[in-house]
C-alpha cells in the first residue's frame, strides 16, 4: 500500500519505520524540507518529499504535526491522493505546553480532530495521538495474545475507519471503535485512555470514563 506521512517527529517516524517494514511505500515529509530526511530515508527506504507531495497515490495518509502547525500545511494537500484515501490525525492539543489557546477548541467545543478536520477539507481518522511513539516499535503482538494493546480509533467515515483499523491490527495492536469525530474528545489529552498500555476491555472501559470537560493542565 502506498502511504503518506506529514511529520517526521516521533510517531511519524516510527511509524516510517515499523510501515516500510511491512512493505508498504512509504512517502515521508516534514516542515523542514526533504534533504533533513536523508537519515530516515536511508534506515528505511522510505522516499523523503516535501508535504506537498506526500499524499500523491497514497491510499492512507498520516497528519503527525503540531496542532499549532496545523493552518500552515500547504492547500490542495491532498491533491493527487488515491480515491478513497483515508487520512490518520494523530494529533492532540496542548495550549499550556506548546499551542496557545485555540479558540474554536476552547469556546465553541469543537474537537481537536474536527478542527484538523476543517483545516484539511477532508474527513479524519483519529487514532495513535494517546499512544507512547517507542510503543510503536516496542509493543506490536501477534493477533490473539493476551498481552495485545488496543487503541481507540475514532471516525465518521467508516470505510475510512475500517481501513485504518485493519492497518493497526497488521502494526500488531487492536482497535477500539471510539465512535465519530465529535466522539473524539473521549481520547483526548487528561482522559483515562490517553496513553493506557492495556486490552480491548480496559480501553472500552476508559472511553466509557471520560468527561468531555478538559482537565486544568490541558485547558487553554
Amino acid at each position: 500500500m502506498k502511504i503518506g506521512i506529514i511529520g517526521a517527529g516521533n510517531i511519524g517516524g516510527n511509524l516510517t519505520r515499523r510501515l516500510t517494514a511491512l512493505g508498504h511505500e512509504v512517502s515521508v515529509a516534514n516542515s523542514r524540507g526533504p534533504e533533513t530526511l536523508t537519515a530516515l530515508a536511508e534506515e528505511t527506504g522510505a522516499t523523503p518529499v516535501t508535504v506537498g507531495e506526500a499524499a500523491r497515490g497514497a491510499e492512507i495518509v498520516v497528519v503527525t504535526v503540531p496542532l499549532k502547525a496545523v493552518p500552515d500545511l500547504p492547500s490542495g494537500l491532498l491533491d493527487g491522493a488515491a480515491d478513497g484515501v483515508a487520512v490518520i490525525d494523530t494529533g492532540n492539543y496542548y495550549p499550556q505546553q506548546r499551542d496557545g489557546r485555540i479558540a474554536a477548541i476552547e469556546d465553541d467545543g469543537l474537537t481537536e480532530s474536527r478542527w484538523t478536520e476543517r483545516h484539511i477539507g477532508h474527513p479524519v481518522v483519529k487514532a495513535f495521538n494517546g499512544t507512547y511513539a517507542q510503543d510503536i516499535l516496542d509493543r506490536p503482538l501477534p493477533v490473539g495474545d493476551p498481552g495485545r494493546m488496543a487503541l481507540p480509533v475514532a471516525g465518521d467515515d467508516e470505510a475510512a475507519k475500517r481501513k485504518v483499523r485493519e492497518l493497526i491490527d497488521a502494526l500488531g495492536f487492536d482497535t477500539v471503535d471510539a465512535g465519530g469525530i465529535d466522539d473524539s474528545w473521549r481520547q483526548q489529552p487528561g482522559t483515562p485512555v490517553y496513553g493506557l498500555r492495556d486490552g480491548v476491555e480496559a480501553v472500552t472501559r476508559a472511553l466509557a470514563e471520560a468527561s468531555p470537560k478538559r482537565t486544568p493542565e490541558f485547558s487553554g
